[in-house]
């Protein structure tokens, strides 16, 4: 695992961008998973902004997201098939069936989780998967005591997740009780890993994921177990990890990041 710190939120998006840009133009048909919410919004902004100015293609590429709610049709507002298309596929030149989200409508969830699975592993697995970090230390939907070893399946959701979701919903008892999500075992199985956190809310929950002991209780704590895993953070988010100055000191000085400091 590798933290970079970055000085402000527009920063840290705008390296996650600048990284997914240089995979993109290195594999054109790269295989990418998508997360969702408010810090992602910024980021597909940035990528649609550099489709719009430069021509950064996307025909080629593949989307598998990480989630859905259950109960939910893609056509519903407050579905994140409809966050996508509204935040990134409308504003890129992505071909619509190259985009993949769990369906939350199936009647067989069980069925629809393997079949997920299955399309994962048919487009060659994912290349770069996206990731946010959820107020109780979740990746995707998989709360508090998810299996390291889960796969996609439907989740039930916490109060403190429906709570976090609220304001979509007119308040968190409207929130969905449950969602599809991909299993940790599933995220794990990315070639990378790039997880994007912001904001002194998620300060506390950031240092126990990256430099706490591994556990089931917050499943992000699992990205400490990946080869390739990039935590890319503000300032603010940044607060109270104890090896800042060692992780500022990999951004300014690995090779591998001396490209981005241009």
């Amino acid at each position: 695992m590798e933290i970079l710190i970055r000085p402000d939120a527009q920063a840290a998006t705008t390296l996650v961008a600048r990284v997914l840009e240089a995979r993109l133009v290195a594999k054109p048909d790269l295989v990418l998973g998508c997360a969702t919410g408010r810090t992602m919004e910024s980021l597909y902004a940035l990528l649609a902004r550099r489709h719009a100015e430069t021509g950064l293609d996307f025909s080629q590429c593949k989307t598998f997201n990480l989630d859905e709610y259950v109960g939910l049709a893609a056509d519903d507002p407050r579905s994140y098939h409809a966050y996508m298309h509204a935040h990134f596929f409308q504003h890129v030149n992505i071909k619509p069936a190259h985009t993949f989200l769990p369906d939350g409508t199936a009647a067989d969830l069980k069925q629809e989780a393997r079949d997920y699975e299955g399309r994962i592993a048919a487009a060659g697995g994912i290349d770069v998967q996206l990731l946010g970090l959820g107020e109780s230390g979740h990746i995707g939907f998989n709360e508090p005591l998810s299996s390291l070893m889960s796969r996609t399946r439907d989740k039930a959701l916490t109060p403190t997740t429906r709570a976090q979701n609220a304001e979509f919903f007119a308040g968190a008892d409207n929130v969905p009780p449950r969602a599809l999500t991909m299993g940790v075992g599933t995220i794990l199985e990315a070639r990378e890993i790039i997880m994007l956190v912001l904001g002194e809310n998620k300060a506390d929950m950031l240092a126990k994921a990256t430099e706490g002991p591994i556990t089931a209780m917050i499943s992000a704590t699992a990205l400490q177990l990946h080869p390739n895993c990039k935590v890319i953070v503000d300032e603010a988010a940044a607060d109270k990890l104890q090896g800042q100055t060692y992780y500022r000191w990999i951004f300014d000085n690995e090779p591998e990041w001396q490209v981005f400091h241009q």
